[in-house]
């Protein structure tokens, strides 16, 4: 999946950024439903059933209905607009609440690995699963399809990139529960050690996106840069601006969802302070409009054209008083 070809479209004329707020909104709530049932389902018929595998699964959805909860939680506060003490908003407060999300998941990762270390050191202790086992798995992994396909079709129509990556979240839950239907279905044909060795894998992807949440936002919070080709994208939105010459060190900072810019301009030397001014703030907002950045501080540098180099400079001094 090409994520650049449904970035978000500054050009898209359908659908305004309330727009997608309000389709994110939706599809995240549907997916706050669909793992409500899985986790309640899963959980209780993997405790009913005796399968390891299923409860993992069942603890796996719960993650992610506290991590919808957790969007939908920060997303609201991020919207604060700024204040005396927050200059520039309220949207780290999305990066910190991916932190504790990420920690949590961690935790519940690494007491998933332990419980499934445990029963494969004891094989004797592990049971023969019910077949129910088998049945909540295939509706589990069916559900966990049908979301991603249902939120990748939104992000289509919205063209948003947030959008995508959930969807593809929903396609990374799908392959743990047919896992557990793998491990399931070996425990039935006789291979009880199959069903915590999946519940081991599951383990594992929930420890490893537990990591990946809590290091990227970490990252966040320290001031990274977003990725190379965001720069240059930005730095072209600058170039292109009438009256701009050339453009260098261009920084970068993310902010929650969205980023804060510091560049370098140059315009002709010879035009006036206020015109110089006026090509500032026509970059700045270029590339408010066409990316996704909160602010952009602007420092305009003079350039002259080579071949007057050595002419002699401009007489700027005011004209003699009669």
């Amino acid at each position: 999946m090409n994520f650049t070809e449904l970035a978000d479209d500054p050009d898209d004329t359908e659908h305004t950024p309330a727009e997608r707020i309000a389709a994110a909104s939706r599809s995240t709530w549907v997916s706050v439903w669909v793992n409500l049932v899985l986790t309640v389902s899963q959980i209780a018929v993997g405790i009913f059933a005796k399968s390891q595998g299923l409860i993992a699964d069942g603890i796996h959805s719960l993650s992610d209905l506290v991590a919808d909860f957790v969007v939908l939680f920060a997303s609201h506060h991020s919207k604060k607009d700024a204040d005396e003490d927050h200059p520039y908003g309220h949207q780290r407060f999305e990066t910190a609440a991916s932190l504790v999300l990420g920690t949590l998941l961690l935790a519940v990762g690494i007491g998933m690995l332990w419980s499934a270390a445990r029963k494969l050191n004891a094989p004797e202790t592990i049971q023969t699963v019910h077949m129910v086992a088998l049945w909540v798995a295939g509706g589990a992994l069916i559900a966990k399809e049908l979301l991603f396909r249902y939120m990748l079709a939104v992000a289509k129509r919205v063209k948003s990139s947030m959008l995508v990556a959930n969807a593809w979240h929903a396609r990374s839950d799908a392959a743990s529960s047919l896992v557990v239907g793998i491990g399931i279905v070996g425990n039935l044909a006789g291979y009880p050690i199959l069903d915590p060795i999946a519940a081991l894998i599951v383990g594992f992807m929930v420890t490893k996106m537990g990591w990946g949440f809590s290091w990227d936002a970490l990252h966040d919070l320290m001031d990274r840069a977003v990725d190379e080709q965001e720069v240059q994208a930005i730095r072209q939105t600058l170039l292109e601006t009438p009256g701009v010459s050339d453009v260098h060190d261009v920084r970068t900072r993310k902010m929650g969802d969205m980023i804060v810019v510091d560049a370098h301009i140059e315009v002709d030397a010879a035009i006036t302070v206020e015109a110089g001014h006026d090509i500032a703030v026509e970059a700045r907002a270029r590339v408010l409009q066409r990316h996704r950045v909160l602010n952009l501080m602007t420092h305009v540098d003079p350039w002259r054209r080579p071949d007057l180099d050595h002419a002699s400079p401009v007489n700027t001094s005011p004209p003699p008083v009669h």
